[in-house]
């Protein structure tokens, strides 16, 4: 079904005398069945002509004659068709200037994007064969595949991107100059790299898109960490999927659709192994999550990822070993481990290692079971004593009134404690001095 709010700008276009049309990859969804992200138009009216048609705009890219029209509850970018000049810096055109349908297609990045689409007929306009690629499922550049990666490098990541979301493969012609330009991928800046890592890892065939990465070279140039997971081996007692690079996809095929916090983590929970890899009596990898955990860091910060994002990235490498030991935890200290923010994740993250690699999923279920039978109460008990209610005891604010409080919640969280005068009566044992 076309978007309404799509249609009636087109239609209103229209009725002013201006040609518009549904474009780009709104098209190709709309015609492969999968719904649209986004629905945008182009026309030939310029952005002023735009703003006097609609009541609600703003101007997203006045060089390039892009205007973001409100209407509804929707958000539509209308473009004027253009032509672009030649591409100095690796990612804007010199030169701007309005064009026909023809030559607005023609400087679009892949085949697939390039089609637009007369919502009034239903008819496809197709100067650069986009409908025969969805059909063979190609990424295939539109025009020199040289020439478009150099117009803008952070194509060469898009390429990879659309064929791994759409579960395409990359037309050879399009693969070789990936490959003949991976370097080039060092121009752009971190935070466009970053986004669209993150969107190869996320939108779906993330264990296709990490292959096309490394056998294009990309992977070398954006995550060099990453590409040395490569032919690194694995104890094949707890390993059986083989080398530490098949296992990382594995993981990717175990997660539908996670989050970029988890993703990250996924992708980043065993990248100290290389480093740490030491073979004697067997494949050991000793501390690899602490060492991970460095290393991912230093990842997210090289690509400028926000600070709350880093930090669980990092807290979800460092901690993805832990939950080898629950079963021998004391209830409080699990409790706690239970409660943590990001133990969903992790949670998560562990499932996907554990079918990646044994496939034994006792530690998973034992950990379900204990959320399910704690519940939030379990988990987070009402404090019976807080630091006022010590303090209007006599307590002296500092060190040893947070010791009492913690061990006061342990002793709740192991259900040895559940009245207020018990809680009184054991802090009371941390005021007395030591015989």
């Amino acid at each position: 079904m076309l978007d309404p709010g799509a249609v009636r700008i087109v239609e209103r276009l229209r009725a002013e005398g201006y040609q518009a049309l549904l474009a780009g990859g709104c098209v190709r969804d709309w015609l492969m069945g999968r719904p649209p992200h986004d629905w945008d138009v182009a026309t030939d009216a310029d952005p002023a002509a735009v703003a006097r048609l609609f009541p609600r705009t703003y101007a997203v890219g006045e060089r390039f004659g892009v205007t973001v029209v409100l209407l509804g509850g929707g958000r539509y970018e209308v473009a004027r068709f253009r032509s672009d000049g030649p591409y100095p810096d690796g990612r804007h055109p010199a030169t701007v200037d309005p064009a026909d349908p023809r030559a607005d297609a023609a400087r679009r990045d892949f085949t697939i994007n390039g089609m637009f689409l007369d919502p009034g007929t239903g008819e496809v306009i197709d100067h650069v064969g986009g409908r025969d690629d969805l059909q063979r499922r190609l990424i295939r550049t539109i025009g020199d595949p040289e020439q478009r990666f150099a117009e803008d490098h952070l194509r060469l990541l898009r390429a990879v991107r659309f064929a791994a979301r759409l579960g395409f493969g990359l037309e050879p012609g399009t693969k070789a100059a990936i490959r003949a330009g991976a370097e080039a991928i060092a121009s752009v800046s971190p935070e466009r790299v970053g986004r669209e890592l993150t969107l190869i890892l996320t939108e779906g065939g993330a264990s296709t898109g990490l292959q096309l990465l490394l056998e294009t070279g990309l992977l070398g140039q954006v995550l060099p960490e990453v590409a040395a997971m490569v032919d690194v081996p694995q104890p094949p007692e707890h390993h059986p999927e083989g080398e530490l690079w098949r296992h990382v996809q594995l993981v990717f095929e175990h997660l539908s659709r996670p989050g970029p916090r988890l993703a990250w983590a996924a992708l980043l929970h065993d990248v100290g192994k290389p480093r740490t890899l030491t073979v004697t009596d067997r494949i050991r990898f000793h501390n690899h999550d602490q060492v991970g955990a460095v290393m991912a860091e230093g990842i997210c910060r090289r690509l400028r990822m926000a600070n709350q994002d880093t930090q669980r990235i990092r807290d979800l490498v460092a901690q993805h070993m832990r939950l080898r030991h629950v079963r021998e935890m004391r209830p409080g200290k699990l409790k706690r481990l239970l409660r943590e923010p990001w133990f969903p994740e992790l949670l998560e993250l562990h499932r996907a290692d554990c079918l990646a690699s044994h496939g034994q999923l006792d530690l998973y279920d034992f950990c379900c079971r204990q959320l399910a039978d704690a519940g939030v109460q379990g988990l987070r008990p009402v404090r019976l004593l807080t630091g006022d209610d010590l303090i209007a005891l006599g307590w002296e604010a500092g060190p040893k009134l947070g010791r009492a409080l913690e061990a006061l919640e342990d002793e709740q969280l192991e259900g040895r404690i559940s009245t207020r005068e018990e809680a009184e009566r054991f802090v009371d044992r941390f005021r007395r001095p030591v015989p």
